[in-house]
């Protein structure tokens, strides 16, 4: 069937772009003004003009076709177009009703997250944010294809990209934050209470935070270009059961600074000067172009912005509080600096 453009209601592809941000009828619904009848209705008349299912139902709610799919983000492009045509630079939070999503891994949720949402209700605004979980480096293909508004993390091979291309790329990026790869383990732990050699450290065992599942990272990588390596006895892909492991076991492992206390097992875990250089971790946000001038996208970008500033500067104040100890147990560093592939 070849679809008639002239006679599409285009209001059907607003009601498209809301079923696939919201993944449900009633969601969708309450978020375009509409009762679920109705947005049924406009999902048939679709199907009718396009001539293929678009959604089919699922116990999660409504599950997208491979048209719809490809669809989407030329939809939702198109309609960022049509508003910021109709209405360029205005945003008011508290009466343009937005959803956003945003891709970041969980320690990185954790710190943002809650303060963030604060913000947002302080400012009485009607934008709702949808998390997604990062498990990648790179989130290019996320951003690109629309399935998320925002990436946040540690990016740094699509950053440097970013910054060769110039102008010339489809994407942008902003700093938020920088810290610093530090050992973490157990309180108790037997090499808490003295300094971390190289040779200590080397001996151990290790868990490591790997996106891909890969069992080598950044560390082993500096490691090699001392002559040492390591036994990885736990690869996991996620902060949080990082910091639950080592808080119960005798593995050590290498997180950024920043985000040890996004584990939820802060107390239980003390942190140490590694025995060996490692580049410092450049949070960073990053986006489409196409959402560059996009008012209310620039309002969560200042919000994301504020937010992140306030955590960086909190987790200052606490890394000072704790040097004195951190410095009874710190060692001279040999200095490796390998290019940095994606896990630790």
């Amino acid at each position: 069937m070849t679809l008639n453009f002239r006679t599409l209601d285009l209001n059907l592809l607003r009601v498209l772009d809301a079923v696939m941000s919201e993944g449900s009828l009633t969601r969708a619904a309450a978020a375009l003004a509409m009762t679920q009848p109705a947005v049924s209705h406009a999902l048939k008349r679709l199907h009718q003009a396009v001539g293929e299912e678009l959604f089919v139902r699922s116990a999660h709610g409504m599950k997208p076709t491979p048209l719809a799919e490809a669809l989407w983000p030329q939809v939702r492009d198109a309609l960022s177009t049509l508003r910021q045509a109709l209405a360029p630079g205005h945003f008011d939070p508290r009466h343009d009703a937005v959803q956003m999503r945003l891709a970041m891994a969980d320690a990185t949720a954790a710190l943002l997250a809650p303060a963030l949402l604060v913000r947002i209700e302080q400012a009485q605004a009607l934008m709702n944010l949808r998390m997604l979980p990062l498990t990648t480096r790179d989130p290019r293909r996320l951003v690109e294809g629309g399935e998320a508004d925002l990436a946040v993390g540690f990016f740094p091979s699509l950053v440097t990209s970013i910054i060769a291309q110039g102008q010339d790329s489809h994407l942008r990026h902003a700093r938020l934050f920088d810290t610093r790869y530090v050992c973490v383990m157990r309180q108790g732990h037997p090499l808490a209470e003295r300094v971390l050699t190289l040779d200590d450290y080397a001996s151990a065992h290790h868990l490591l935070v790997s996106f891909s599942g890969r069992a080598h990272g950044y560390v082993d990588e500096a490691l090699a270009a001392l002559g040492r390596q390591r036994r990885i006895v736990l690869t996991v892909n996620q902060f949080f059961t990082a910091g639950r492991v080592v808080a119960q076991s005798n593995l050590l492992t290498v997180l950024p600074e920043g985000f040890v206390q996004a584990t939820g097992n802060q107390a239980e875990l003390v942190t140490r000067e590694l025995p060996l250089t490692l580049g410092p971790v450049h949070v960073e946000m990053v986006w489409h172009l196409r959402h560059d001038t996009d008012p209310a996208h620039r309002w969560l970008r200042d919000q994301i912005s504020a937010t992140a500033a306030a955590a960086a500067a909190s987790a200052g104040s606490a890394a000072g509080a704790s040097a004195a100890d951190a410095a009874a147990c710190s060692a001279a560093s040999p200095t490796a600096s390998p290019a940095a592939p994606p896990d630790r």
